[in-house]
């Protein structure tokens, strides 16, 4: 009886272990090859719980998430010969489960390295046709979907979809940094010095304006003053001798009264005039009317 207990507790195991081996449960993060006697029998895409023929079939499970490889300190050459290094993130997905169980028996590590080898090549053909201000402009996303076209051709003969390939950063390597640190200093300059001497020019032609400005509005205002000075003459004189019409003798003592004022304001002026002058001819009569024979005047 003991006998039969062993040998049945025996056998239930092995049916146990037989059921356990029997299934395996693929997730949603995952794609599963089923092997039997190490040839692919089928793929498995969806999550769940399968059956395998124990002893017979074995799984591989494939990853179906994004691999997100990164390559840093990849120097390049542009087409002028300068060196850069250029830092890049490549995502991937596994596209095809038994293509990259055949080709790369499916190691991921193994998948990586190639990729990064042609990412080498496609990184120094693509900025070997261009400047290095190309990377820094608008051409930088036409240079990575350039990239990853190049890179998706070989990674599609392993299985692999490249779904993205981005340049964070493009460096100056130290020899190029100095260089073009020199460059953009000379440049900085000759700007600088072409300033400078545009505006000396514009400052010289400025004053030779402003000159040219005074110069002319100096005349206008003396031409201006002239006639006004002309005009005012005319009035002036036209006043005088609409009062003569007036008033002949007032007319004549205002004028002789000028006359006086203006021959005898200086104290060193000498006259040498006839006392029958007429000049004198208010100083003997208020109303101008000069005798003959009056008395000779000298004013000092």
């Amino acid at each position: 009886m003991s006998s039969f207990r062993n040998l049945l507790g025996i056998v239930l195991a092995i049916i146990a272990f037989i059921a356990y081996s029997s299934y395996f449960v693929v997730d949603e993060r995952q794609k599963a090859l089923v092997l039997r006697f190490g040839e692919i029998n089928r793929t498995v895409e969806q999550p769940g719980l399968y059956f395998k023929v124990p002893f017979a079939d074995t799984v591989t499970y494939i990853e179906d998430r994004m691999l997100i490889w990164e390559n840093n300190d990849r120097p390049v050459q542009d087409i002028a010969s300068q060196v850069y290094i250029v830092n890049a993130i490549t995502l991937a997905r596994i596209s095809d489960p038994r293509l990259f169980r055949e080709t790369l028996g499916a190691d991921l590590v193994q998948a990586e390295a190639r990729v990064a080898a042609r990412l080498d090549s496609a990184l120094r053909q693509t900025y070997g046709r261009r400047s290095f201000d190309a990377a820094l402009s608008s051409d930088r996303a036409v240079m990575m979907r350039e990239i990853r076209d190049e890179l998706r051709k070989e990674a599609n003969t392993f299985g692999i979809d490249i779904v993205d390939v981005r340049v964070r950063r493009t460096d100056l390597s130290e020899n190029v940094l100095e260089q073009t640190y020199n460059r953009m200093e000379s440049e900085r300059n000759a700007l600088a010095a072409d300033i400078r001497s545009k505006g000396e020019a514009t400052k010289t032609r400025m004053n030779a304006e402003t000159d040219r400005t005074y110069t002319t509005k100096l005349a206008d205002a003396q031409r201006q003053s002239e006639i006004m000075r002309g005009e005012g003459d005319g009035e002036r004189n036209k006043v005088f001798a609409q009062a003569f019409q007036q008033d002949p003798e007032f007319f004549s003592f205002y004028r002789s009264m000028q006359a006086y004022e203006t021959g005898l304001k200086s104290g060193e002026t000498r006259l040498l005039i006839s006392p029958d002058s007429d000049f004198f001819k208010y100083f003997a009569d208020p109303h101008g009317k000069l005798t003959p024979g009056t008395g000779t005047t000298t004013p000092r």
